[in-house]
């Protein structure tokens, strides 16, 4: 059996945005993203502690970033056809009830790499 590399991660993160998760969770305990694709929430990722959001049925594991978990509704997943994504912060507060990234910071995520294919 001949070994394959692994596919890449479809979730990554920047050195900014690993140091927000890392200060989220030594404040707050452990801390999840959803990737938002609402138009109240517009297309950011919510950060939320791991208890306080339910993930049901619908929403998919995309990877884990220094054991914070990264999820996207399905359907949304399917429509974007993103093959990953890339967490990093920037200024401006967090939107609706999301955790902030750091004082007047927000959490946002960035497409990468080319579209997947529509599913059949």
């Amino acid at each position: 059996m001949v070994n394959t590399p692994a596919d890449p991660p479809r979730v990554t993160a920047t050195a900014e945005a690993r140091r927000a998760l890392g200060a989220l969770r030594a404040a707050k305990g452990p801390v999840m993203l959803i990737q938002s694709g609402g138009c109240c929430a517009g297309s950011t990722p919510m950060c939320f502690p791991e208890a306080d959001f339910v993930i049901g049925d619908v929403d998919l594991l995309l990877g884990d970033i220094d054991g914070c978990p990264v999820y996207i509704n399905r359907r949304l997943d399917e429509a974007w056809r993103h093959p990953r994504f890339v967490l990093d912060v920037e200024a401006g507060e967090p939107e609706d009830f999301s955790l902030a990234a750091g004082p007047d910071q927000h959490f946002v995520t960035r497409a990468a790499g080319v579209p997947r294919s529509a599913p059949n």
